[in-house]
């Protein structure tokens, strides 16, 4: 029997030939753990940098964002979980080689580059690879907005080619678990990831959930302990999916920012 266990990322999935893992995107094929989601792309837009959300790298510039289908988290507040949660039976895709799409990242002169994004990128890493091989060479940037749960090995082979990512921090390790994620793989990739290329971090202010000025008071002093220049994005949060808890008092985040400027030099408030 053909089967293997996928190092990819925390969970670890031990997967018989023809099968999909807990994120969707990787896959048992022929004893090999492949990424069945390569090229396959749902999502592509023009957006600004700021929408990543990156305040401090390349600001008022554009960039030419990619997205696929699956993640390796279960968010029950995902803003893209139709293709977040699909797989390759729902999510509507199209077929788009290394070739095709660094071919039209080049071409797009008012784009600095390619974001990948609205899915969790990390899971696809081979294909972010490829592309990026291509078009670096022409200096162009690459960015990805990602979960941050990946084992350390696949850190390792991206980092060479990415200029930015954005890393969500979503709370602590009680509500990572509620997520179905790792606390401290996320905070390793942060740590990992600040000296590789530059980083921002975004939590997205959920009540009752990851809002006490305690939880913003620790995640700041540690991300400050890194780098007090790291940006912090806290973030606004609306229903979505599954959760119907009321949206994030906008004070909320005023007050929160506060207590976050008191480690971090660059803390900005989104969704307001």
């Amino acid at each position: 029997m053909n089967e293997l266990r996928c190092e990819v990322c925390f969970h670890h999935c031990v997967l018989k030939e023809g099968m999909h893992g807990r994120c969707r995107a990787r896959m048992n094929r022929n004893g090999e753990n492949v990424c069945a989601n390569y090229g396959r792309i749902t999502s592509l837009a023009l957006d600004p940098i700021e929408k990543k959300p990156l305040a401090m790298f390349h600001p008022g510039s554009l960039i030419l964002s990619a997205g696929s289908y699956g993640c390796n988290l279960s968010c029950p507040f995902c803003q893209n979980w139709q293709i977040s949660m699909a797989d390759e039976a729902t999510s509507g895709f199209e077929e788009w080689t290394a070739e095709q799409l660094a071919s039209l990242i080049l071409k797009t002169d008012d784009s600095i580059g390619i974001a990948f994004t609205y899915n969790e990128p990390l899971i696809e890493w081979e294909y972010i690879r490829d592309v990026a091989e291509l078009v670096k060479p022409a200096g162009k940037q690459v960015v990805l907005v990602s979960n941050g749960c990946a084992e350390p090995w696949v850190l390792e082979e991206l980092a060479p080619y990415v200029d930015a990512m954005n890393i969500d921090l979503k709370g602590d390790a009680e509500f990572y678990r509620e997520l179905g994620g790792d606390y401290e793989a996320v905070k390793h990739t942060i740590a990992y990831m600040q000296d590789k290329c530059h980083v921002e971090i975004t939590s997205l202010i959920i009540p009752g959930k990851n809002d006490s000025r305690a939880w913003v008071k620790q995640e700041s002093e540690w991300l400050a302990s890194l780098n007090p220049d790291i940006p912090l994005h806290l973030t606004r949060y609306f229903p979505r999916f599954r959760y119907n808890i009321p949206a994030t008092p906008r004070q909320t985040l005023y007050d929160l920012k506060e207590t976050a400027e008191q480690s971090l030099r660059h803390v900005f408030v989104g969704n307001v």
